[in-house]
């Protein structure tokens, strides 16, 4: 029987991209092996959530599933006949080159083993050696500036650099690193978790805080400290700031891939005092007979 990847995720069928990410840093954050060592339960469930991320995770994988549900379950061969294959294509457009399952490992079919089954013949290849996968964590720090690990495939230990700006539950590929087969070795494939910053969120290019704000700087402007994931560096509040606006600090986002960097957007969060005293209230008496 074909999984229903929706359900393991627990989201309904029409839901974005967005819900779907959002579902699986849940459950990749609850279940993940570093945080339930020993607990087999909990294990299933992350590789589960794995899979079911890869595919639903992928807007044409997404449309495949859609289409014809999980190879080997819910998917009729005979739907597009057998003719028509390009790049490993056939069976109605369904891409069989690779196919990413449990964990993020890919899966690679044979078209000459395939045919053979079928018409009792056909060419076999040698085949290469099984795909690994391994999970590393990252700080959010190291996840947008980029960092260097050492890292062990269960033969030998070597570096692997991890590029700026890599989002959870991404993985990177290691060509020839994984297990050796009769067609040579298979590739490690590298998925990456995210913890996530007490301050900072990521969009695209982009690095987003909120900057709480006192009523007076808001209203009069001010410069202030920021600590940001480059340093310490001051900051002009323009007079007359309003609650929720967004101030840009050009060149403090996440590097890109032309050596430049996205901006850091700061949302101003205006605290607005719930007692005031005496003093204050006659003050503010005075700004309402000016009409502020």
């Amino acid at each position: 029987m074909a999984k229903d990847y929706y359900k393991i995720l627990g989201v309904e069928k029409g839901a974005s991209q967005d819900d779907i990410k959002k579902a699986f840093r849940k459950m990749a954050h609850e279940y993940h092996p570093d945080k339930t060592k020993g607990n087999e339960a909990a294990a299933q469930k992350f590789k589960e959530a794995s899979e079911a991320y890869s595919i639903l995770g992928d807007e044409q994988k997404r449309k495949q599933y859609d289409t014809f549900g999980q190879a080997g379950g819910g998917f009729n061969p005979g739907q597009g006949g057998f003719g028509g294959f390009n790049g490993g294509q056939g069976f109605g457009g369904f891409d069989f080159s690779q196919f990413t399952g449990a964990n993020g490992q890919s899966f690679e079919f044979d078209l000459g083993d395939i045919f053979g089954e079928f018409f009792g013949g056909g060419t076999r290849r040698p085949r290469r050696g099984k795909n690994i996968t391994i999970d590393i964590e990252l700080t959010f720090k190291e996840a947008i500036f980029g960092v260097e690990r050492e890292i062990s495939n269960g033969k030998e230990k070597f570096s692997v650099k991890i590029p700026p700006g890599i989002d959870s539950g991404q993985a990177l590929r290691v060509a020839g690193r994984g297990d050796q087969g009769e067609g040579g070795p298979g590739d490690l494939l590298v998925r990456i978790w995210v913890t996530e910053h007490p301050i900072f969120r990521k969009e695209g290019y982009n690095l987003i805080m909120e900057l709480p704000l006192k009523l007076t700087t808001a209203l009069l402007g001010a410069t202030v400290d920021i600590e940001t994931l480059d340093g310490k560096i001051e900051v002009k509040i323009p007079a007359g700031t309003t609650h929720n606006e967004i101030l840009r600090v050009k060149n403090k986002g996440v590097p890109t891939e032309r050596g430049k960097r996205g901006d850091l957007l700061l949302v101003t969060k205006v605290d607005m005092p719930k007692k005031l005293s005496k003093n204050a209230q006659k003050l503010v008496e005075e700004l309402r007979k000016e009409g502020i």
